[in-house]
This record gives structure tokens, sequence and C-alpha cells, in this order.
């Protein structure tokens, strides 16, 4: 008993440098979205003793400017317009609070949705997203992410139409130790994935983690390959793909969320990885996507190194933004 409480404790204090590991590196990565907001609100506060209505249009500009987007922005100032109305703000440090309860109940929504538990099978993930956004290089973080849980990955190189894309994925694939299923620039995707299944299966694999053509996403024949490649997998996984991720680009900020929600209507997204979060002040396009596409986010990438693959978390985000 008194091992087992032992261990107990220690898996907790275990799990609580874990946790302040992640806040740290979070904290770091949204440095340059910490400057442009929080530290920006001190300059618009102290402009007047008291925070009012011409405050808080003041601070619109700031939000906007952290990437929040406009409809964003002004559900956020609506709430807290009210509470300025009825002298519910005293000062920076109560503003401060109210707009970070406001950011996490936005972030809070989105994020409720549960990752599928699989049994029995391996769990099928899609990762889609137009090219230049590090989709590629994300799957090659995401294998990292699950050998780190002692999980078995296989990867599966379907986008091949780019003969780099498959290249690029067999390097992760040795950086990362993990088998990558592949066929000839120019192949069937439907069939590398075909192949793929049914060696994870076989091998009784826990994760498959597909690659897939990143042309622009008005193009029909890319959706219409999609579809063919989740009739594919439910032939051979049933439920299967479990997860479909659309990887974003943080630095191409409303730009980005354009191309997301024409994504999100035609691939079936289940969930976001936003990349280079580390190299853009405009973080607050989280919140954005959280509150425009109704979709968690899941990942975040804060770095080139396999390592640097983040599982997010709605209030970490936050606070980091303010501490």
């Amino acid at each position: 008993m008194i091992q087992t409480l032992f261990g107990s404790l220690e898996d907790q204090e275990k799990e609580k440098q874990k946790r302040t590991g992640f806040f740290d590196r979070m904290k770091q990565a949204v440095t340059r979205t910490r400057e442009n907001l929080a530290e920006r609100i001190e300059e618009v506060v102290s402009f007047g003793k008291e925070i009012d209505l011409n405050t808080l249009d003041d601070l619109e500009a700031t939000l906007i400017g952290a990437d929040l987007g406009s409809a964003t922005t002004q559900e956020v100032l609506g709430k807290l317009r009210d509470k300025a109305d009825h002298k519910q703000i005293k000062d920076v440090q109560e503003l401060k609070r109210l707009l970070k309860e406001e950011l996490l109940a936005i972030l809070n929504a989105a994020n409720t949705r549960p990752v599928t538990k699989v049994e029995g099978s391996p769990e099928v993930i899609l990762v889609v997203g137009v090219n230049g956004t590090g989709k590629t290089t994300t799957i090659g973080k995401l294998s990292q992410v699950f050998r780190s849980q002692g999980k078995n990955v296989l990867l599966c190189a379907a986008d091949t139409f780019r003969a780099a894309a498959i290249d690029q994925l067999e390097i992760w694939g040795q950086r990362t130790g993990t088998e990558v299923i592949k066929t000839k620039p120019g192949g069937d995707p439907s069939a590398v994935l075909f192949d793929a299944l049914q060696a994870a299966v076989a091998r009784k694999v826990d994760y498959v983690v597909v690659d897939t053509a990143g042309r622009l996403h008005t193009k029909t024949s890319l959706m219409s390959e999609l579809d063919k490649m989740r009739r594919t997998a439910q032939r051979i996984i049933p439920g299967a793909p479990h997860e479909t991720l659309l990887v974003m680009d943080a630095t191409t900020g409303q730009n980005g969320l354009q191309q997301a929600r024409m994504f999100t209507e035609s691939a079936g997204v289940t969930g976001i990885v936003l990349t280079k979060l580390d190299g853009t002040a405009k973080g607050g396009v989280v919140v954005a996507i959280c509150r425009e596409l109704g979709l968690p986010v899941r990942y975040v990438g804060v770095g080139e190194k396999a390592g640097d693959l983040l599982p997010f978390d709605p209030k970490e985000f936050v606070d980091s933004l303010f501490e």
C-alpha cells in the first residue's frame, strides 16, 4: 500500500513537472503575441485612469492586431463593454482577468470535442492542408509524440503528387525510427493507403498517420481523392479515419483561416494543428479558429525539432499570453 502511494505521488510529481515544462515552452512560443497583446493593453489603459467604453474602443485595435479577427473581437468587446457600462472593471488587472475569461470560454467551447478512443485496431489519422503549411513536418513530429508515449506508429506517404513529400516523410521516419509505407511518385494515394492499413492491422500498430496531397483547397479533384481514401480506409478498418487534422500556418493569420474554412467544409476536418506559433505576433488566430470554425486545436508547433509539437491546452495558452 505504501509503495503504491509513493508510486502515485511520484507519478503526480512527474506529471506536474511535465505540465510545467509544457507551459514554459508555450509561454516562450507566444512571446511575440504576448508583447503585442498584454503589453499594449497596459499602454491603452495608461492613457486614462478609468476603464470606460472609450478605453475599450482603443483596445479593439490591439485585439485585431493580435489576429483575433473582427468578429471574435466584437464578441469579446461586447461583453466587456457591458461590464464597463456598469462600472464593473476597476483597473487594468481586472480588465486582463475578464479578457482572459472571455478568451478561455471561446477556446473551451471548441475544445470539448473528445479524441476518438479506438479499441482493438489501429487509429487512423488523415493529415490535410495546403502546401507550405508544414504538413509533412507535422506528421513527423506527430509520430515522435506517439512514440514518446510508447505507441507503435506507421506513416503512410499518400502525397504521391510530390516526390519531395515522399522523400521528406522518409527523412522524418528515419529521425523518429518510424516505418514509412510508400509508392512511386504519381501512384494512386488510395492504393498506398490500402497497403499501409493492411500492414498496420497485421502488425497490430497503434497509429497510422497519413500524409495527403497539399494541392489548392479549391481543386475538386483533391476532395474527390480524399473521399476515395476514406472509403478505402473504412473497408479495412471500420470507422476510419478516426481523425482528420488540418495543418494551418499561424503566420498566415486570417488568410489561413479562410483556407481552413473551405477545407473544413469539404474535407470533414475534426481538429487543427497550428504550426509556426513561435514565429508570429498574431497568435490570437487560435481564438479566431476556435470561434469561427468550431473546431478543437489538437496540437501547436513551437519550433523545428522533432519534439516541438505540443498538445494544446486552452488554459495554458491563455495564461501564457498574459503572464
